[in-house]
């Protein structure tokens, strides 16, 4: 499809996700055509991009035209880029990082509207990434229950263990002086997207340990439910990496799961983060 901006854009699934072509992110584009991609990236949850070789000032300024760069509060960032976070998987290594389905660090009080990877080193066969459409998910749910979890608020923690796992290796060699600190925050069930005004299903496996006001045993059968059916097949997508391509998605709608299939090979990718706001 030929948006109203001159871009080629190509869904990639039936649920979310496209690949954008005939645009050199390298150069500075109009306001026209940074206007018209985010448009797509708001229609389709995540934009896919090839064969964009982005130097780190060049990554930086295709992330401000979409929100504003953010550090990440874990790792650090590169030498002079400290908004551009390294995400790295080494040879001899067994966990990858953040290898589990999730919205970014829903712990924080602001969790990022958005987060971007570029690959800059890939293994010869696997590291792909899923995404998974929340719109779609919550839409799939009965009206009754939709109407439960509305009620809802979940606690999500930097300390609960799935995200912990994949996080501690990174904090031995790169973390940042307050890298252990514990991040709680409460949010919305289901949160209403502020640009669209879609609701999205707002928990994930990584980070919410319970409802607000429940146990973590009484919460535990609902949760579970919840996380295997926001990842069913029918609202997912997969990416298939090269060196140069990126992808940016949109935290408040999408989860991402990258696929540990690679072992005994390295895989180098280069993170931003973006702002956002409170979810409600």
């Amino acid at each position: 499809m030929i948006d109203g901006g001159g871009l080629d854009v190509r869904r990639v699934a039936g649920a979310l996700g496209a690949e954008v072509h005939g645009i050199d992110l390298c150069s500075d584009q109009p306001p026209e055509v940074i206007a018209a991609l985010r448009r797509a990236w708001l229609a389709h949850g995540v934009l896919f991009f090839r064969d964009q070789p982005l130097s780190p000032a060049q990554y930086l300024r295709l992330a401000g035209w979409f929100g504003q760069p953010v550090e990440y509060p874990f790792i650090k960032g590169l030498d002079g880029f400290p908004m551009i976070t390294p995400v790295v998987k080494l040879e001899h290594e067994r966990s990858n990082f953040g290898g589990i389905w999730h919205s970014d660090t829903t712990y924080l009080e602001q969790p990022p509207m958005a987060s971007m990877l570029i690959a800059r080193e890939v293994p010869p066969f696997g590291g792909d990434t899923l995404f998974a459409c929340q719109y779609r998910a919550l839409d799939a749910l009965s009206p009754a229950l939709q109407a439960t979890l509305a009620t809802l608020a979940g606690v999500s923690s930097s300390s609960k263990a799935d995200v912990s796992r994949t996080r501690e290796d990174r904090i031995r060699d790169g973390g940042r002086d307050d890298a252990r600190r514990e991040y709680v925050a409460e949010h919305p069930v289901v949160r209403t997207h502020p640009e669209t005004g879609r609701r999205a299903l707002y928990v994930n496996v990584a980070h919410t340990a319970r409802f607000a006001g429940w146990t973590e045993a009484e919460s535990a059968p609902l949760l579970d439910y919840l996380f295997a059916h926001q990842v069913s097949p029918e609202f997912t997508c997969r990416f298939s990496w090269q060196p140069g391509s990126i992808a940016i998605w949109d935290n408040r709608c999408v989860q991402h799961n990258p696929v540990n299939d690679y072992h005994g090979h390295r895989r180098v990718m280069h993170r931003i983060t973006l702002a956002g706001d409170r979810p409600r």
